[in-house]
């Protein structure tokens, strides 16, 4: 791991991956920012918001002094490490495997959308600690609309998954009012938790079906948007997640994962000639959405679009 003292590591935000240690004798001067996660050295996040931030300070001068970091915290240590950031006063946090539950408990206070989605993957500082919110519905639905030219509201969704990023995405498609949701997961337990739980969201004019990934039942709909939540794809000989070749009618594919750039789902659905796009530009967004909270300004997206594709290659 490349972890350095943080005197002379925050020159290179984007490379040095930090640790619990180093928040004991954090120095930067200006306003920090970071990522959690474990593993993290992979995150293109520090890029990103950095690639912004430059951009912001451009026409604001109060950005200058504003860098994203990032913090390999194992999940046992993350019960000290969010008091640590908060007396170093680490303004801004963004939380990702396997964070995004376990910090619920350890929050001064929790937007309501966060709430409903059970997970929390955006910090901002208060005085008494942090307020969690959860930007990856909004990064999600922003993605779909820009990559596949859809709307949650328009077409049925076929989600596959019932974790965590499952449950957040069925709680913005419901929120969005779309007209039929399908959960596919291989668990039929998990798939059944979460179908009761998210149907106290649902609104009239939405209809909830769970299905198990290996059957088609009747009724599944010919025209719709398929997204894959899971992380089968994110190991390069990952299989399918979900059999493409049965489908009989018009669909697009949104998978979550961006590193590799192209899964086998993705690989499927470019076959079968279905319109298809990878998380990077989820990633990008729920980033944006995350310095807006943090900054209260209009953030560049297209400056964090292109530092995540030049990082993700």
């Amino acid at each position: 791991m490349n972890s350095k003292p943080p005197t002379a590591a925050t020159q290179n935000p984007e490379q040095t991956v930090f640790t619990l240690e180093d928040l004991t004798t954090w120095k930067y001067e200006g306003v920090s920012l970071a990522v959690l996660g474990h593993p993290v050295a992979h995150s293109i996040s520090p890029a990103m918001h950095n690639a912004a931030l430059a951009k912001m300070a451009e026409v604001d001068p109060r950005f200058q002094r504003w860098r994203y970091f990032k913090f390999d915290i194992p999940p046992g240590d993350l019960p000290t490490a969010l008091p640590l950031l908060h007396r170093q006063g680490f303004y801004g946090v963004n939380l990702t495997i396997p964070h995004k539950t376990d910090v619920l408990p350890l929050l001064a206070k929790i937007d309501p959308e966060a709430e409903r989605m059970g997970a929390v993957n955006t910090l901002r500082r208060l005085e008494s600690g942090y307020e969690g919110f959860n930007s990856d519905g909004y990064g999600l639905s922003t993605a779909v609309t820009e990559e596949l030219g859809i709307r949650l509201a328009e077409k049925p969704v076929v989600l596959l998954g019932a974790g965590g990023a499952a449950r957040a995405a069925a709680v913005q498609c419901l929120t969005e009012s779309c007209p039929e949701l399908w959960l596919g997961n291989r668990n039929p337990d998990r798939l059944a938790t979460l179908r009761d739980d998210i149907a106290r969201f649902k609104g009239p004019s939405t209809r909830i079906e769970a299905f198990a990934l290996a059957d088609l039942p009747e009724g599944f709909p010919t025209d719709a948007l398929i997204i894959n939540a899971t992380s089968v794809g994110l190991h390069p000989d990952d299989p399918c997640p979900f059999d493409l070749t049965r489908l009989r009618g018009t669909y697009a594919v949104y998978d979550m994962i961006y590193n590799p750039p192209e899964t086998a789902l993705m690989k499927s659905a470019r076959r079968l000639g279905m319109p298809v796009a990878n998380g990077l530009s989820m990633l990008v967004h729920q980033g944006a959405r995350s310095l807006q909270i943090w900054s209260g300004a209009t953030v560049p997206v297209n400056a964090m679009s292109q530092a995540a594709r030049h990082r993700a290659g």
